[in-house]
Order: C-alpha cells, then sequence, then structure tokens
C-alpha cells in the first residue's frame, strides 16, 4: 500500500449541523494548505479540525446553496479571513435567501456574496493541488462537483450518494437534469473514482453503477 503520506491530497470529513451534512477538509500534503467543502455549520468543530490536522487554511469551497451546505460559510470565512470560491451563479437565489428565518429549518445562516462563481470547466487550487469544477445541476440549478483527477477523488455535495441520489423536489430542482449530470459529467471520469457525497458513506463511481437503483447501468459489470 501506497503511504498516506506521500499521497498528494488527503481529507477528513466532518459532519455539521442536525441534518449530519458532510462537511470535507481537503489538503495539500506538500504545502498544508487546505480549504473546506461546504462549512455549512458547526464552526467549532471545523476550528477544532485545522488545529488536530496543522493545516493552513486559505479558501472555502462550496458545492451548492442549501443552508446545511453553506448557512455559515460567510461567517467563517470572515471569523478565518479567507475568500469563498463557489457554487455556480445558478444558487445565488438559495444563498440570497439564507437571511430568511422562514427557509432555514432551525439552522443558522447569513448570505454572502462569494469572491468567485464557478462555471464547468474552472479549475480551483489548494496547495499545489487543481481540482475540476464540473456543473452538475438537478438537484439545484449552480451545484458543483470538484474533482482530483490525480487522486482519483471527488467531493460531489447533494448530487449522488451510496445508493441514492439528491432530491429533486426544491425550488429550480430537475429529476432528468440530474440524472443526465450524474451519467454524462460524472460517470465518464472513471469507475475507480471515490467520491465523498452530502450526507451519507463514501463511495465510487463504479459501486454506484453496478447497484445504484436510480442511475445504476445494468450491463455495466
Amino acid at each position: 500500500m501506497t503511504d498516506q503520506a506521500q499521497l498528494p491530497m488527503r481529507a477528513a470529513i466532518i459532519p455539521v449541523t442536525p441534518f449530519e451534512q458532510n462537511c470535507s477538509l481537503i489538503w495539500c500534503t506538500r504545502t498544508m494548505k487546505g480549504a473546506f467543502i461546504d462549512a455549512g455549520g458547526d464552526l467549532d468543530k471545523l476550528k477544532l479540525a485545522i488545529e488536530k490536522t496543522g493545516v493552513t487554511i486559505e479558501k472555502l469551497l462550496v458545492t451548492h446553496g442549501h443552508m446545511d451546505h453553506c448557512g455559515l460559510t460567510g461567517v467563517f470565512a470572515k471569523e478565518i479571513g479567507v475568500p469563498i470560491e463557489g457554487p455556480h451563479e445558478g444558487d445565488r437565489f438559495w444563498i440570497e435567501s439564507l437571511d430568511d428565518p422562514a427557509r432555514r429549518y432551525g439552522l443558522p445562516g447569513e448570505s454572502f456574496e462569494p469572491d468567485r462563481w464557478l462555471h464547468d470547466g474552472d479549475t480551483v487550487t489548494v496547495g499545489d493541488l487543481t481540482l475540476d469544477v464540473i456543473h452538475c445541476p438537478g438537484h439545484t440549478p449552480g451545484h458543483v462537483v470538484f474533482h482530483h483527477t490525480p487522486s482519483q477523488f471527488a467531493v460531489v455535495g447533494d448530487v449522488l450518494f451510496q445508493g441514492s441520489i439528491g432530491r429533486t423536489d426544491f425550488p429550480q430542482g430537475n429529476h432528468q437534469q440530474l440524472i443526465d449530470s450524474i451519467t454524462q459529467k460524472l460517470w465518464p471520469l472513471g469507475d475507480e473514482v471515490t467520491f465523498i457525497p452530502g450526507h451519507g458513506p463514501t463511495s465510487t463511481f463504479g459501486h454506484e453503477r453496478r447497484t445504484n437503483p436510480f442511475v445504476g447501468d445494468p450491463k455495466f459489470g
């Protein structure tokens, strides 16, 4: 087995909010610079993760605008003095609604303006790492996925889960669009890609192609 210390990227999952949303801490092992993806809440937990890993956070990344994924991202960015990148501007209306108590489901939230909206084909850097940005609408119109090709690794937010897919009954959700995002944009990345979903355990694209009842390919494998 390869020594994890020699891998270019490492990742840790910190579940946050009562929704047990998977906030991901990713970092470059050479520079020890990192980023949180979907820092939605429980900021004390995230600060503790910084202390434990010794990572220097240089930015916050966001997959989409739902409150459990980014309700406190703006607050956290101000506290630690880093920029926010993502999601796609299609989710602007979700981020602006974070100020609306009626749409918070009991979670704290504050709207923010990302320092950079992301588009399909963009890249983001974390230390020496470069991640590809893939626009995957359907769960929300502005949802993006972050993919690190050398590590065969992706953070997919609420697009895909182990054994399931994201909900499409929220405003501007679209079931067929979500199916197309998964099968046309994620599957071509390779069956060996391990992904962190927005909730629940990790999986691989190949496993989901074989077994997922929503997007599985009966001819696969």
